[in-house]
C-alpha cells in the first residue's frame, strides 16, 4: 500500500514537471502571437504614419492617401472576405491599387494570420487547461514558477530579437519571409503600393512593437508570480495566574 502511494506521488509530480515545463514553453508563443494580432489593425498604421522620421513616398502618396488605402489593406487579413475585398479597390483613375502580384502576396498573408489565431485560440485552452489540472492537484506554485520561467524566457527571446531588428534588420526580415512564404512571393518593386504604405521602417517598428509589448505583458506575469513572503505570526502566551 505504501510502494502504491509513493508510485502515485512520484507519477503526479513527474506529471506536474512535464506540465509546468509545457505552460514554459507556450507561454512565450502565446505572448507574441496575441501581441502580433493585436497590431494587425489600422490604428497601429496610424500611430506609425504620424512617427518622426517616417519616410514620405517618394512616388507621391500623402499621408491621407496612405491612411485611406491602408486601412482596408490592414481590414482585410482579419476579416472574413475574399480577395476580391482588395481587388475591387482602386484609384482615381480607375487603376486597381494592387497588381496580380500584390493581391497573392496579401492572400498568403491572410492564411498566414487565420492559421495563426487559429494557433493562439488551441495555445490559451491548452494554458487554461494545464492550469487547471495543476492547481486541482494542489501545485499552485509549481505553475507560478512555470509561468514565470515562460515570461522570463519571452524576455530572453524578445531581447535576442531585437538585437537583430538593431544590427541586422534587412537579413531578420527575409529570415521571417522565408520561414512563412514561398521564394520569390514576396519580392517587390518600391513603386508598388504594398512598398509604398508599408515601407521597412514600418516593419522594423512593428518588431520593436511587438517586442516592446511582450516585455511589457512578461513583467506583468513576473509581478502576478511574485510569491509573497510567509510570515510567521508568535501567539502570545497568556500570563499564569497565580
Amino acid at each position: 500500500m505504501k510502494n502504491e502511494l509513493k508510485t502515485k506521488k512520484k507519477i503526479e509530480k513527474k506529471s506536474t514537471n512535464v506540465l509546468g515545463w509545457i505552460a514554459t514553453v507556450l507561454t512565450p508563443l502565446a505572448i507574441l502571437m496575441i501581441v502580433i494580432r493585436v497590431l494587425i489593425t489600422p490604428a497601429f498604421a496610424k500611430i506609425e504614419y504620424k512617427m518622426p522620421g517616417f519616410p514620405e513616398d517618394p512616388y507621391g502618396f500623402t499621408l491621407e492617401d496612405r491612411l485611406t488605402w491602408s486601412e482596408p489593406s490592414i481590414t482585410y487579413l482579419v476579416n472574413s472576405k475574399g480577395i476580391e475585398y482588395l481587388q475591387d479597390l482602386s484609384f482615381d483613375d480607375g487603376t486597381p491599387i494592387y497588381n496580380a502580384d500584390e493581391l497573392s502576396h496579401m492572400e498568403d498573408v491572410k492564411h498566414v494570420i487565420t492559421w495563426m489565431r487559429t494557433v493562439i485560440s488551441v495555445l490559451m485552452l491548452a494554458l487554461v487547461w494545464i492550469t487547471y489540472v495543476v492547481v486541482k492537484n494542489g501545485k499552485r506554485l509549481e505553475m507560478l514558477v512555470a509561468f514565470k520561467r515562460g515570461a522570463w524566457a519571452t524576455i530572453g527571446l524578445i531581447a535576442l530579437i531585437l538585437v537583430f531588428v538593431t544590427l541586422a534588420f534587412n537579413q531578420l526580415f527575409t529570415w521571417f519571409h522565408m520561414i512563412f512564404f514561398d521564394s520569390g512571393t514576396w519580392m517587390f518593386y518600391t513603386s508598388d503600393t504594398l512598398i509604398r504604405l508599408f515601407p521597412m521602417r514600418f516593419w522594423q517598428d512593428a518588431f520593436i512593437a511587438v517586442g516592446v509589448l511582450s516585455v511589457i505583458i512578461s513583467i506583468l506575469i513576473l509581478l502576478l508570480t511574485r510569491q509573497k513572503p510567509e510570515v510567521s505570526v508568535k501567539k502570545k502566551s497568556k500570563p499564569k495566574k497565580r
